[in-house]
């Protein structure tokens, strides 16, 4: 018996060493910043350069800055904004620090809802077999759904192209939820904002845009379940509404 222990003990070194001398399977590595953001060209969603922070103030050195690391770096970012691989490259080598935005209302629109608010009613949707498409989620506390746009109405008063940091009559309607479409933007993963806080993906631009009415009823019944949570809140986008469907 003794022999035989020592002969399996034996084989056991022997296999423990040659586990050993083999080569370690190389780490799967994420996708980089160029990698997410070519991603989010392909699918279709134009991209303009954003501000980044610099510690807790933003890039464009605005004293007070209302939209720090949160805002384009450009006044002309809904012409700049473009799909084009090579512009998207060069801005992204140029301005190696820079977060990005996408301008909605053009492909895509995006309904951004609080965050405890959106996980819910993420796990109803897919418990449901919604086909949900692209999902962010914001350290600031958002979620954002990427959805197909509903496009241009034929009647212009349907809609309400607000400001910066304005609030639409229909938010008491539907409390926290913000809908950004023609004449908005939000920001892209991956991206960087004040406090080590980021955007990043929790579905990725692969999927497919869904029409945002398909998400709808689930993402206004949670915000109207926690609206409690974020009574007062401030809005820090551009937010179009559309004012009826």
């Amino acid at each position: 018996m003794g022999d035989g222990i020592g002969r399996y003990r034996g084989t056991e070194n022997k296999l423990a060493q040659w586990l050993r001398r083999r080569p370690k399977k190389a780490a799967v590595e994420a996708p980089g910043r160029e990698d997410l953001l070519r991603a989010v060209a392909a699918a279709g969603l134009p991209l303009a350069p954003a501000a980044y922070p610099v510690g807790y103030r933003c890039s464009c050195e605005r004293v007070g800055c209302p939209t720090p690391a949160r805002h384009p770096v450009s006044f002309a970012w809904q012409t700049q904004s473009t799909t084009d691989r090579a512009q998207i490259e060069r801005w992204a080598e140029g301005q190696p620090q820079a977060n990005f935005i996408t301008a909605t209302g053009m492909v895509h629109d995006v309904l951004d809802v609080p965050l405890e608010a959106g996980r819910a009613a993420l796990e109803r949707l897919l418990g449901e077999g919604v086909d949900v498409g692209p999902v962010a989620e914001s350290g600031d506390g958002r979620m954002l759904f990427f959805t197909a746009t509903r496009g241009t109405p034929e009647d212009e008063d349907e809609w309400w192209p607000c400001e910066l940091d304005c609030h639409p009559e229909t938010m008491d309607e539907h409390p926290g939820l913000r809908w950004h479409c023609r004449g908005s933007y939000v920001l892209v993963p991956p991206a960087r904002l004040p406090g080590e806080l980021g955007v990043d993906w929790v579905r990725g631009p692969e999927h497919p845009l869904p029409d945002p009415l398909t998400l709808l009823e689930a993402l206004t019944d949670a915000c109207a379940r926690h609206a409690d949570r974020y009574a007062g809140q401030d809005d820090h986008h551009s937010v179009a509404w559309p004012l009826s469907r």
